[in-house]
């Protein structure tokens, strides 16, 4: 008998990190026969839901909770994937409240793991832990972080990648001869504050004087949230500094949140993938998880989640907000011969380990294991 998984998570057509992930997630799960229905957070309710969607939770709503947990309990396991934003409340600690009427076992799947947390984000992740039956990191950075500063039982952590399409292309020289053609940095995602990209911009003026500059392709729309809050003054200010730095004829912009077909052939096309990102908390990033399954020479700055994947030699690290750090390691990956060809080579090699058939095997394997387990109480 196949095993009834209940996903709560953001979902499509929400344009989020968490809501992709999920999608894909959920299409694997039903590729290896699973039953699986969603449980969707949105902001208004959308008539007529259409499966695998089975149940809506409004956030913010007084009773949303509960109904939200009365449609979890309907499966055998709930597969919660947790984001301090996408949940009611201050630090989404309305999650709590779903727990506290859950009684099927839940996995946890924590996207964030903080190092330095506020008061109140520390007891909703403690609570979590708690109250969920497995707990999954997609790094062993994360991992390491709840064993230390949550007293977590190791055993009950387990560590299972992002997950990524296979978008590999057949193995090709990466590095074009010198003087043939103009090569392609993309970095990619929603953008936002703390994307980097003002760094990349600074690398790129520093680069001209050294080498011929590449095409930097910046791919995604404006992340909704930040949209709501402020527009496109972010977007708008990197235009003004690409304008302002004489880089217009190498810089595209491009403000689209594209299908994931189209989104993997800008990713095959590219030459290198470049992440500026100001954070050094990061533990997961599927831009980066989706950079290497494709096969791609990455540049990047120290955050966790790229120190344990390129470590190996399928990437270049800098520090954060180093402009000229960044310069010269995209001198190193266009110029040097060879490098590109080795850093991608290790990419194909790291990416049967990070696909979505093999991932959804590891959470399906994890779900019967904790499939007849009692959920902890609630204190």
């Amino acid at each position: 008998m196949s095993i009834r998984l209940a996903v709560l998570s953001t979902y499509p057509s929400t344009p989020c990190g968490i809501a992709t992930f999920s999608a894909a997630l959920v299409s694997h799960l039903l590729a290896a026969g699973a039953d699986v229905g969603v449980v969707r957070l949105v902001d208004e309710p959308h008539p007529d839901p259409a499966p695998p969607v089975v149940h809506e939770w409004v956030t913010g709503s007084r009773s949303g909770a509960q109904a939200a947990a009365r449609a979890l309990d309907d499966h055998d396991v709930a597969l919660l994937q947790h984001e301090y934003g996408i949940f009611g409340g201050p630090d989404g600690q309305d999650v709590l409240d779903l727990l506290a009427h859950v009684h099927v076992p839940v996995i946890t799947v924590l996207h964030t793991v903080l190092t330095r947390p506020s008061p109140n984000q520390h007891r909703v992740l403690a609570g979590l832990v708690e109250r969920s039956a497995a707990l999954v990191t997609m790094t062993a950075t994360a991992r390491d972080r709840l064993v230390a500063g949550w007293g977590v039982d190791p055993a009950r952590v387990t560590v299972v990648p992002h997950g990524a399409e296979d978008n590999r292309a057949s193995a090709r020289v990466v590095t074009p001869p010198a003087g043939r053609g103009t090569r392609t940095v993309l970095t990619w995602g929603l953008l936002s504050e703390g994307k980097g990209i003002e760094w990349a911009l600074m690398a790129l003026a520093d680069l001209r004087r050294r080498v011929p500059l590449p095409t930097y392709r910046v791919v995604g729309q404006t992340h909704p949230r930040v949209l709501e809050r402020d527009g496109e003054a972010y977007r708008d200010r990197l235009v003004a500094m690409a304008r302002g730095l004489d880089l217009t004829a190498s810089v595209r912009f491009d403000g689209r949140y594209l299908s994931g077909p189209d989104l993997r052939a800008v990713v095959r096309a590219a030459d290198v993938v470049l992440l500026p990102y100001d954070s050094s908390e990061q533990v997961t990033s599927g831009v980066l998880t989706e950079a290497v399954a494709a096969g791609k020479p990455v540049v990047s700055t120290r955050f966790p989640h790229a120190v344990e994947l390129l470590s190996g030699g399928a990437g270049l690290l800098v520090p954060q907000r180093d402009p000229a750090a960044i310069a010269v390691a995209l001198q190193q990956v266009l110029t040097v011969d060879g490098l590109a060809d080795s850093m991608a080579a290790t990419s194909r090699r790291l990416a049967d380990s990070l696909l979505w058939p093999t991932v959804a095997a590891q959470y399906l394997a994890l779900a019967a294991g904790v499939r007849h387990l009692a959920l902890p109480a609630a204190v």
